[in-house]
């Protein structure tokens, strides 16, 4: 007698994606209810869905009425009050929870992105790195890097740091630029592929530093005090270091003794005392004639 043979076969994806698409944010069978952000947007959904695809809704709908002494009751419909997301990024992680594909545009990608990490979705996580690499602007480049940092995204910083470095002078100028931290900014600044002179990087951080000092109610120095030691003084010709300590005079931006390093520089006719890297022009810094006499094997 010939022995059984057993095979799964898979039918239609499309049409059962399809399918349950239909069911995203449907009140008929629908049995768990969400009031989402500001506007107190109703969402509605299905427990078992939600629960076999997030281990972090499994955990919120799973849980027992409050005083409830029979730990198999099944909890309230809700509503489960979730102010703090935006009604078009928690349906983005809806869609993807019941069709496993997720519909994104540059204006709630980042926000979808921090929801799915904060739902352990890392399959939603990838594709929102990939639609944010695909759709990187000048205008977006500094909040997606200050987000790759926050998430430990390695692959997506370094997209965002290649693509900073290929258009530096547009992007300092943008929101984003300023509103970096101190610690994203100084892993911007030190970058040797930077397209941008070095007097004017210092001024797009003293620019940075005003706007930080003003949203964290601290002094310029305080708030500025990691990305500066990334500025790369030495590069500066002595009348633009002359001018650069007329502006300090104001705001303390950068200490007096690394102005003093980089006048030092110029005495010695080398970077004596001077970490290296400070001495290494960037890919958009304009020649001066002393810098031959800062490179490492100058006599």
């Amino acid at each position: 007698m010939a022995g059984r043979c057993s095979a799964q076969l898979q039918g239609d994806v499309a049409a059962f994606t399809a399918a349950l698409r239909t069911l995203v944010n449907n009140p008929q069978f629908s049995d768990v209810m969400f009031v989402v952000g500001r506007e107190q947007q109703k969402v509605f959904a299905h427990r078992c869905v939600l629960a076999c695809r997030c281990q972090a809704f499994r955990g919120m709908l799973g849980q027992a009425p409050v005083g409830s002494e029979d730990s198999s009751s099944v909890p309230p419909q809700g509503p489960f009050i979730l102010g703090n997301v935006q009604p078009e990024v928690f349906l983005a992680v809806i869609e993807f929870l019941y069709t496993n594909s997720v519909t994104l545009n540059s204006h709630i990608a980042l926000e979808v992105l921090t929801s799915s990490v904060e739902y352990g979705l890392q399959d939603l996580c990838k594709l929102c790195v990939k639609f944010i690499k695909d759709t990187l602007s000048v205008e977006q480049v500094c909040e997606a890097l200050q987000a790759a940092v926050t998430y430990g995204q390695v692959d997506l910083q370094q997209h965002c740091l290649a693509f900073i470095e290929g258009c530096t002078p547009a992007v300092v100028r943008t929101q984003g630029f300023r509103e970096l931290s101190d610690v994203v900014l100084a892993r911007v600044l030190r970058s040797d592929r930077l397209a941008v002179d070095e007097l004017d990087l210092v001024q797009a951080v003293r620019e940075w530093a005003h706007v930080s000092s003003a949203v964290l109610e601290r002094p310029v120095p305080e708030v500025a005090a990691l990305p500066v030691r990334e500025l790369r003084l030495p590069l500066l010709a002595p009348s633009e270091l002359v001018t650069l300590e007329s502006y300090n005079q104001q705001d303390l931006l950068i200490p007096v003794e690394n102005i003093a390093a980089a006048w030092r520089a110029h005495a010695l006719r080398k970077g004596s005392g001077v970490p290296t890297r400070l001495c290494r022009p960037r890919r958009g810094t304009r020649p001066r004639d002393h810098h031959r006499h800062l490179e490492p094997h100058a006599k």
